[in-house]
């Protein structure tokens, strides 16, 4: 399928610890679905994670508990995200820090997280090797995307779907067209691809 024709999920989660193996839960998830680089639907949400969140994360993100305590269940916006998500590619930077508390809250439901396909921007950045530093803000940086609310899941998603956007670009002009060809520039360096 030609990537024009792909819905994107780009997404990013603010969590109460590094890892769902420790005990680690999402405290705020935003999604922004697009096709061909128009935007054609969004969601954002605090969550409450059921759990008090240390001042140390509090620090990193800037989620109170205060902020959560009445927000929605992981389980109550769950049929809104697998509504979102449905027939689409997830985006994300750093993408298996994402997926791994995305799996870990669904399977606290009872469910499966679907298998979806996934690109991972931070990957795309390293393999290109273009960027000094490939933290989310910092790339953002240096490509001139604002960093406004870096830390906080909407921004960072919007950030993470600029920059995709930005290597779509690029690569576009050295014949990629289809999934299977990006996820190639995601698991190779891109010197190693590009014949000139």
């Amino acid at each position: 399928m030609n990537l024009n024709e792909i819905r994107f999920a780009c997404l990013d989660t603010e969590t109460t610890g590094l890892s769902p193996e420790t005990g680690g839960k999402i405290c705020e998830i935003a999604v922004s679905v697009s096709q061909g680089g128009r935007v054609v639907d969004e969601f954002s949400t605090l969550l409450n994670p059921g759990l008090p969140m240390s001042p140390e994360v509090i620090a990193i993100h800037g989620i109170t508990n205060e902020m959560v305590k009445d927000a929605p269940s992981f389980a109550d916006v769950m049929p809104r995200l697998l509504g979102l998500l449905d027939n689409c590619v997830i985006v994300a930077h750093n993408a298996d820090f994402d997926v791994s508390f995305l799996r870990a809250e669904f399977a606290a439901c009872g469910m499966r997280f679907p298998p979806y396909p996934v690109v991972d921007t931070l990957k795309l950045a390293r393999k290109s090797g273009k960027f000094a530093r490939n933290r989310l803000g910092l790339i953002a940086e240096e490509l001139g995307i604002s960093c406004q609310g870096w830390h906080r899941a909407m921004a960072d998603t919007k950030m993470a779907e600029q920059i995709f956007y930005y290597f779509l670009t690029i690569l576009s002009k050295e014949g990629v067209t289809t999934l299977e060809q990006l996820n190639q520039f995601q698991c190779k360096r891109w010197k190693d691809l590009i014949c000139h």
